[in-house]
């Protein structure tokens, strides 16, 4: 049965992550020296020394969790692990789809941290401050919820950004327009719905700015088709094919993450494993909420290191 890479997104981050692996893999420290080379900064020492509110900064957790990802798929590789012949398809939520991408080759690492800088900066000043707004809501039909952002928006912005599966959906837009909707939501029958604590309106229209400076920012590196197909956050459909996955990743920023129908696809596809690879354990729980027949693991410390390659073969 096929078995599949997922990375998870922002959110991921904690203090310490990936240290353990650092530790007991020289593959998996050289990541992180190749991470702090290309961002002429020891973003390392920040993550695994805090303080948590600026490793939480989204032009920091940005390449912070992309290069936990990668230490825990070089810790792998070093012990003959191949991503190639093991694994099916991988896929990343949001910014793990940079992470994705790197393990499967079709950019370096180098130039993984710097676009995942780059685009968190980008998103950061997209809006200015207080003017965008987040909302998760929860146990309301999606169709109820793009009802309540039509009507909230009232021609400004507000739009589903996450479906995250297991009745959890992720609103995003201008700020006035976010809370209606969530008002709007309760009012429809939401079991909740939640202000949640961003920088910025991430995967709405609003991000357009930073989807042009992605643009350009991803014209500027070499690019490989990945050993493994990557399935893309908008489209959900598999491709190796470096100028689609490109166009794909610029419009990312601006479109819904379909979370929810990726693990379906997987399903769909005969994957009997989903293995999360990098920090923390969000990918698992939503992936179990959408699809209880398929497994799920997590690669982010050296145990689990171990684990997923006896497991693997």
């Amino acid at each position: 049965m096929a078995v599949a890479f997922t990375f998870p997104g922002q959110g991921s981050q904690a203090v310490g992550m990936g240290k353990d692996l650092a530790d007991a893999f020289p593959e998996a420290r050289h990541v992180f020296e190749e991470v702090d080379e290309a961002l002429g900064e020891k973003l390392s020492k920040l993550i695994w020394e805090g303080p948590e509110e600026t490793l939480t900064l989204t032009a920091n957790a940005q390449p912070a969790l992309m290069a936990v990802s990668l230490a825990a798929v070089r810790a792998l590789e070093s012990r003959g692990f191949s991503l190639k012949d093991k694994v099916a398809y991988v896929a990343g939520h949001s910014l793990g789809e940079y992470s994705a991408l790197a393990a499967a080759g079709f950019v370096s690492v180098a130039d993984a941290a710097r676009l995942l800088r780059t685009r968190g900066n980008a998103m950061q000043a997209a809006v200015p401050a207080g003017e965008g707004a987040m909302a998760a809501i929860i146990g309301l039909e999606q169709a109820d919820v793009e009802a309540a952002c039509a009507e909230a928006a009232q021609g400004s912005v507000c739009q589903i950004a996450n479906d995250n599966g297991g009745g959890q959906l992720v609103i995003s837009g201008a700020k006035a327009a976010v809370e209606l909707a969530a008002k709007l939501c309760t009012e429809k029958g939401a079991k909740r719905a939640l202000m949640l604590q961003v920088s910025a309106p991430f995967h709405s229209a609003l991000m357009t700015p930073a989807a042009d400076i992605m643009r350009e920012a991803l014209a500027g590196v070499a690019k490989s088709a990945p050993v493994v197909p990557i399935v893309s956050n908008v489209s959900v459909t598999p491709t190796s094919d470096p100028d689609e996955i490109a166009r794909r990743l610029v419009e990312q920023v601006v479109a819904r993450v379909r979370w929810r129908e990726t693990v379906e696809w997987f399903g769909a596809k005969g994957v009997a494993t989903l293995y999360e690879v990098g920090a923390g354990k969000v990918l698992s729980g939503l992936a179990r909420r959408i699809n209880r027949d398929i497994a799920t693991g997590a690669i982010g410390t050296a145990a689990e290191v171990e684990a997923a390659l006896a497991a693997l073969g």
